[in-house]
């Protein structure tokens, strides 16, 4: 299979539209109607000097979606969509190694990528694992449950410019908390 990444352009925003409403997503917050994505592109939320959007083709095909996210910071985020008939096919593990190396070439201020998805996307959290993300954060019922339920639980991953460079990992120290004593 090939796997090509082609940026988003303002003519694609009946294909954007259709893309996002055209699958479930069920590891994103909130919906999104194809009205409001066109609002949003014309806008150019998909677009900007903070914001950039690319197509994941393989074979050709749009299969994904990479929405790149705080672009003037240091330590930008990311957005990552694969049609559901495409996933568990490696789109998703080839998406983020291209963007980790897109943000840190095309990026010289970009130190470290950050990514959070929710504690029961396990597939996710193999594809950054494997991409070389560290485990640093996880934040309890911080991710709105569709329809008001109860919320789940999301997991923060980063890589540093320095691992990615030396193919390393460099895990946090989980075990910084000072002791308490016990009265």
């Amino acid at each position: 299979m090939s796997i090509e990444f082609t940026p988003y352009s303002s003519g694609d925003v009946d294909a954007l539209a259709h893309f996002l409403t055209g699958s479930h997503w069920p590891f994103h917050a909130g919906t999104q109607d194809a009205e409001t994505v066109r609002q949003r592109a014309g806008s150019g939320l998909y677009w900007n000097d903070e914001s950039r959007t690319f197509w994941v083709l393989a074979d050709g095909e749009r299969a994904g979606l990479v929405r790149l996210q705080d672009l003037a910071d240091d330590t930008p985020m990311f957005d990552l969509r694969i049609r559901a008939d495409r996933r568990g096919k490696g789109l998703g593990t080839a998406a983020v190694a291209w963007l980790t190396s897109y943000l840190f070439t095309e990026f010289p201020h970009v130190t470290r990528i950050e990514a959070t998805t929710r504690q029961d996307n396990h597939a996710m959290r193999a594809t950054l694992r494997r991409s070389g993300y560290a485990k640093e954060a996880h934040y309890r019922e911080a991710w709105p449950a569709p329809g008001g339920g109860t919320p789940h639980d999301s997991v923060g991953y980063a890589v540093l410019r320095r691992d990615w460079i030396s193919g390393t990992v460099t895990l946090p120290d989980w075990h910084d908390e000072p002791a308490t004593r016990s009265s």
